[in-house]
């Protein structure tokens, strides 16, 4: 299982980010993908070899051709990771919320 840590590190690289957001619309070979970077086919094959590894990305074949696309598995990952980030900020949110306005006595009369 991939860790957190490789996922971050993954798409540190700016070059990783465009990969990976390039395989979210479609497949796409390493050529294709080389076609829309300013960067050689050999170096989209290492950059996509580490987002394999990070469980980012994931390669299909027919025959002689490969296509990579996004695993599904990583990205839940990574999106579990970030949530709980929002879980917790929306609590303390209701917390500050809850303390900023005091709720009325039960009774409905206000204190004078």
């Amino acid at each position: 299982m991939t860790t957190y840590d490789n996922i971050f590190k993954a798409l540190a690289d700016p070059t990783r980010r465009a990969i990976f957001e390039r395989l979210m619309t479609l497949p796409r070979s390493v050529t294709e993908i080389a076609g829309d970077l300013p960067v050689s086919r050999p170096a989209v094959s290492q950059h996509l070899r580490v987002l394999k590894a990070a469980g980012l990305a994931k390669v299909t074949s027919n025959g002689a051709s490969h296509e990579y696309t996004i695993d599904g598995r990583g990205v839940r990952q990574l999106r579990k990771y970030t949530e709980q980030f929002w879980d917790q900020t929306l609590d303390a949110f209701n917390v500050f919320v809850e303390q900023s306005n005091p709720k009325e006595p039960e009774d409905g009369k206000h204190k004078s």
